[in-house]
């Protein structure tokens, strides 16, 4: 029986964890303050190891290196490096032993721990098969292999399929030089045209084996508590994604090199099935869909969107959801399964960079629309940003700016561009030569593109004076007297970065609108007190004309 131990590295590199920007989000332990690692179900896996245990027998075991540093109050280590050597020294997988360690990676911010990860297993399980797969391994097999030796072989595309028959193979080295979706060394250095090996009727996969994995770990997700209108007893969630593909061609994604642009979907009834089965079974409060194009089969996601209000199942969407779907039908369906806050994947408020730059199928008119329809109906609304795009001018992003000053969003979620190996926009970067420093890691928080338009540097500080303005100075919430939602951003915000001098001032007046003056006293004098003790915040202080902090 083939022992199968799936990795999942940080999300994040050891530098940035360790040294979080002042504008992120920030973990206090006992050995300072980190940056925040994203803990979603790695579904993936769990899709994985079900398809394999239905068709093979196998025991598999997963460890997910971001939940250990969520759940690691003491960070001691002087790299990642030596934080995987100690966990994978340890008793629990020397017994297990595995004969296969697979590594999943995602995306570029991973990359480099995948790569010490493999050096850290290989020397701990020298006789174990070494594979990767995700986007990184689909999109970067020469890079990888020009850097390690340690894999033999690396899967192209999604996974089950391919790993199946690897496990089942007798010869495994043959199995592995003749299927088209394994990369190995040998066929990378010749050009080998690779092929996926997709399932085209996802019922096929069986239910997620979330066995692997204690659920408690992942309420911890910063996806999640980005919404403010989730109650702490509600964070018994699960991830589910109900279709593979994305048609679209949004300049700055690469999930396509992965699931391919053709939709496939589960059949509604195995979804209903499944909801059904995680509530009776797991007890599941919450479900977060990760499709990367939940809407785009509007008759379905309103299908699904019944289930779920049938169920009495609260749900939310890790994508920000596609704004040419929500209609006034959708939004009131929506509304009726319980959502009270949207995620919208708006990205720019430029119509020129929608459509020309960009490439998405929507513009502010739209977008508009939808944010108003959301504020009749009681949704809050939380907007996705992106700017620095190559193509995108400082005009465009002052547009930007006057456009989302225009609209009644309770949140704006403003990122850096991040050039994902893969999409169209990494191209545009490198044929331009518009990459300065690494962009492997490269993770929407550290700008790293410079155009004849501005620089990183440019950017980065652009990012957070917007994320100031629109979020506190220009709060739409407490404009509107919403001060109770307001309120809940704000000490959101205090949660994750305690010395965040804007959030305690707006606090204060949210609190003295509704009547506890002395709270409303003692944020005031905490505000007042980081502004004193800090150069950048009497700088964002007096940008803003905030001189009582002063």
């Amino acid at each position: 029986m083939e022992r199968i131990l799936f990795v999942v590295p940080p999300y994040v590199s050891y530098e940035n964890y360790v040294n979080p920007l002042p504008s992120e989000r920030i973990v206090s332990k006992k050995s300072g303050d980190y940056g925040s690692v994203v803990t979603d179900m790695p579904i993936g896996l769990l899709s994985l190891s079900a398809y394999l245990k239905k068709h093979s027998s196998v025991e598999v075991k997963l460890l997910d290196f971001n939940v250990i540093l969520n759940k690691t109050d003491n960070f001691i280590y002087k790299s990642f490096s030596e934080m995987f050597l100690e966990v994978l020294s340890g008793k629990e997988w020397l017994d297990f032993d595995p004969t296969i360690i697979g590594i999943s990676t995602l995306f570029t911010p991973a990359y480099h721990n995948m790569v010490a990860i493999s050096e850290v297993a290989r020397r701990a399980f020298p006789d174990a098969m070494m594979i990767a797969g995700g986007g990184v391994p689909t999109i970067m097999h020469r890079e990888i292999f020009a850097v390690t030796s340690c894999f033999d072989a690396l899967c192209y595309g999604e996974g089950e399929r391919p790993l199946l028959g690897l496990v089942n193979a007798v010869d495994k080295r043959g199995f592995l030089n003749s299927h088209p979706s394994w990369i190995t060394r040998g066929k990378s250095e010749a050009g080998f045209q690779f092929q996926y090996d997709f399932i085209s009727d996802l019922d096929e996969i069986p239910f997620y084996d979330y066995k692997l994995l204690r659920v408690e770990d992942y309420g911890l997700s910063p996806t999640v508590n980005a919404y403010s209108s989730f109650d702490p007893d509600k964070k018994r969630i699960f991830h589910v994604a109900t279709s593979r593909g994305c048609p679209h061609l949004c300049c700055f994604c690469a999930s396509h090199k992965v699931h391919g642009r053709k939709m496939r979907y589960h059949t509604v009834d195995r979804v209903k099935e499944d909801i059904t089965r995680l509530q009776k079974e797991y007890g599941a409060k919450t479900i977060g869909f990760q499709d990367d194009s939940f809407m785009i089969n509007r008759k379905r996601a309103l299908q699904i969107i019944q289930i779920a209000r049938e169920l009495k199942i609260k749900i939310f969407f890790n994508s920000g959801l596609a704004l040419y779907a929500l209609d006034q039908e959708m939004l009131e369906a929506i509304k009726s399964a319980g959502l009270d806050e949207l995620v919208l994947a708006m990205e720019s408020g430029s119509d020129r960079v929608l459509k020309e730059v960009m490439h998405k199928p929507i513009n502010t008119a739209m977008i508009k629309r939808v944010i108003e329809d959301c504020r009749k109906l009681g949704i809050n609304t939380d907007a996705n940003i992106l700017i620095g795009l190559p193509g995108e001018t400082k005009q465009d992003i002052e547009d930007t700016r006057s456009f989302l000053r225009s609209i009644d969003v309770s949140w704006f979620c403003i990122y850096t561009a991040a050039p994902l190996v893969g999409s169209e926009m990494y191209d545009i970067c490198v044929d331009k030569n518009y990459l300065k420093g690494s962009h492997i890691g490269s993770d929407f928080k550290r700008a790293v593109i410079e155009t004849d338009e501005f620089t990183p540097e440019w950017i980065q500080e652009k990012v957070y004076l917007l994320n100031l303005e629109l979020n506190f100075v220009e709060n739409n919430d407490l404009r509107l007297g919403n001060y109770a939602t307001a309120l809940k951003g704000f000490e959101n915000t205090i949660r994750v970065r305690a010395d965040h001098a804007l959030a305690y001032y707006y606090a204060s007046k949210c609190y003295g609108k509704l009547g506890d003056v002395e709270r409303a006293s003692r944020y005031m004098g905490i505000a007042k007190q980081i502004v004193q003790r800090d150069h950048s915040w009497q700088r964002y202080a007096s940008t803003f004309g905030i001189y009582e902090l002063i």
